[in-house]
Parts: C-alpha cells; sequence; structure tokens
C-alpha cells in the first residue's frame, strides 16, 4: 500500500473532513505500513533457482506478505548453514544436502520448500570437444585419447550428477579426470579458458557458456534424477516453524508472489535481476536460462529423488548420519499455499 493510500485510510478512520487532516498526517511521519513489517534475514548463494528471492525482494512481494527482507550473500553453503544454526539469519537457501549435514550435526533444521526452479544443475561440454551427450564420453575414453578433464566439486550433487550419470551409461570414473575445485567461480573460470573440457554447475553460469561459447548440454539433474529435484532448498530452524509460523508463511507468500512474476512476465523478472545485478552475467543469458526450465518455477520438491541423492552420498561416505527425509522436511505449508 502507497502512503497515499494509507494516509487516505488513516484520515478515513480518524473521520477527519477538513484541514485539521494535514496536521494529523504530518504527526504520523513515515509510512505505518512501512512500520509495520517485519524484518527478516535470508541467508543464500548464488543460481537461478534463487531468483524468486531476488525478484520476491526487488519486485515488492515480500512488503505485500508484511515482511523486510535483508539477503545475505554466502560463498560457502558451510557458512550459510552455520548461520543459521546461530540464528544470525531466519531463512538459508542452500544445496539440498546442506540440511543433511546440518542435523546429523545435532542442528534442528527443517526444509520448507525447495528454492524455485528446475533443471538448474548442468554438465556441459567446450564445443572444440565434440561431445553431444553423456553416452559420447564412453565413446571418447574408448579412442584413446587423453583423459578429458571435468571440473566439479567432491561430495556435492555436481560430483554426483557425474557419478549418477555416468553409472548409467556404464561409463568407468577411472576413464576421464575428475577436478576438484572449491570455488564456483574459479570452475567457471577453467572452463572458460579452456583448463577443462567438460564443467558440472549450475545455472546461469552454464547457460553463459551455451550462449556465449557454444558449449554443448550434456544432461540436467531434470534428467538424472527427476524433473522435480532440487537444486537448493529453503530451511530454517524447528524454533521458527514453531513460534513464529506466519512468518514462515509470509514468506512462502513472497517466494509465490515473485514466482508468478517470473512464470507469467519474464522480461519484467530479468530487467528486476539485472538492476539488482544478482547474476553478474547478460539479460539474454537469465532469459535463455529461465526458458530452457524443464517446468515453470515452484517450490515443492520431489522428496524421493532427494532421498536417493543422499542415499548415493552416504554410500561414497560424504555422508555420515542417519538423517532422512522425513525427519526434516516440513512442506505442508508451501503444499497448502502453491496451487
Amino acid at each position: 500500500m502507497s502512503l497515499k493510500v494509507e494516509n487516505r485510510r488513516v484520515a478515513k478512520a480518524l473521520g477527519c473532513l477538513s484541514g485539521i487532516c494535514l496536521i494529523v498526517m504530518a504527526a504520523l511521519g513515515p509510512s505505518t505500513t512501512a512500520m509495520a513489517l517485519t524484518k527478516v534475514k535470508a541467508g543464500h548463494l548464488v543460481a537461478l533457482d534463487m531468483a524468486p528471492l531476488f525478484v520476491g525482494k526487488e519486485s515488492g512481494c515480500f512488503e505485500k506478505a508484511g515482511l523486510d527482507v535483508e539477503t545475505i550473500f554466502f560463498a560457502n553453503p558451510g557458512d550459510n548453514n552455520a548461520a543459521l544454526a546461530g540464528g544470525s539469519i531466519d531463512f538459508s537457501t542452500n544445496p539440498f544436502t546442506l540440511p543433511f549435514f546440518a542435523a546429523n550435526s545435532g542442528v534442528p533444521i527443517r526444509v520448507i520448500s525447495g528454492a524455485g526452479g528446475w533443471g538448474i544443475i548442468e554438465v556441459i561440454a567446450q564445443k572444440k570437444v565434440g561431445l553431444k551427450s553423456i553416452a559420447d564420453i564412453k565413446s571418447y575414453a574408448a579412442s584413446g585419447k587423453p583423459k578429458l578433464k571435468i571440473a566439479t566439486l567432491q561430495g556435492d550433487t555436481l560430483e554426483l550428477i557425474l557419478t549418477r550419470t555416468f553409472a548409467k551409461a556404464g561409463i568407468d570414473t577411472s576413464s576421464v579426470e575428475l577436478v576438484y575445485f572449491n570455488d564456483l567461480l574459479a570452475m567457471v573460470e577453467a572452463f572458460r579458458s579452456g583448463q577443462v573440457d567438460i564443467l558440472s554447475h549450475i545455472k546461469p553460469y552454464t547457460t553463459e557458456m551455451e550462449v556465449e561459447k557454444g558449449a554443448a548440454l550434456l544432461t540436467t539433474d531434470a534428467e538424472t534424477w527427476t524433473k522435480y529435484s532440487p537444486n537448493t532448498v529453503v530451511s530454517v530452524l524447528d524454533k521458527t516453524l514453531k513460534d513464529r509460523p506466519e512468518i514462515v508463511k509470509a514468506y512462502l507468500e513472497g517466494l509465490i508472489c515473485a514466482a508468478d512474476i517470473i512464470n507469467k512476465d519474464p522480461d519484467k523478472a530479468v530487467s528486476l535481476l539485472t538492476k539488482g545485478n544478482y547474476f553478474r552475467v547478460k539479460p539474454e543469458v537469465l532469459m535463455q536460462a529461465f526458458k530452457s526450465a524443464p517446468a515453470p518455477v515452484s517450490f515443492i520438491p520431489d522428496v524421493e529423488s532427494i532421498q536417493s541423492v543422499v542415499d548415493d552420498l552416504t554410500k561414497l561416505g560424504y555422508v555420515k548420519g542417519t538423517t532422512k527425509a522425513s525427519d526434516i522436511f516440513r512442506l505442508e505449508t508451501i503444499k497448502s499455499l502453491q496451487k
């Protein structure tokens, strides 16, 4: 609600019919609506499925839901987790594996929603290599050429998408060279400069390589797992969910409002994201990233596919604990809100 509309509403409530109203309005000062907003802090990384968070902030969707959301960037998912556990942020948008790590460490974490967006993780290949599919990697390995260098993150979904697709295609991981990074931007630069042949990464940065360098898309998480397998999820502490359910609901309403903008008016969404400089890629790259999604932005993730990935991580020794998705996922509110 605008200041002007709010002032008229207050004036009517006071029965102001004369110039006295001006005095009353002056005494009210700044917008009473703005003062009524509840401040919350939302920690995040930078991936395309976090666009609803950013669009929600830039468009006023959160304000409509009664929230003043402060976005806080974390370069490291672990730091994002720690901030939520310590109470310095209220909401955390992080890779879906991180809540399991947190829960196994004793953090009373609850996943309330997907972040918003599907097919975010992509495996791409340099144009000069000539690969068109995952199956082509097997043929390449059998050709006697030097091993393909593949950039990924160890113990992460960016590695798991490779191990799962390789297993399906009958590719021995020893036939390629996995190059492990701990910096997402460094991975992109390594691919951009030709230091690696294949990149397992996230939109819109994979999209940027496809649009600007002609990189070939080999597979996505939607193809490797299921259409509604998420990249990241939204989490809160159990205390927040129990003691402040109205805040959780309002936050999800803000995300849904933003998703509606992305789905119905992607030009507006791209303009808002470009204005905020969230992804630091060209508008046409963002538009292509949205257009290539396997489904419209929504928020209910495939929990079974999530559990299967965590099971794989456990078998590989990356996850040490017994936490199951059913222990930490609380999707009742988002299911009641998403139409």
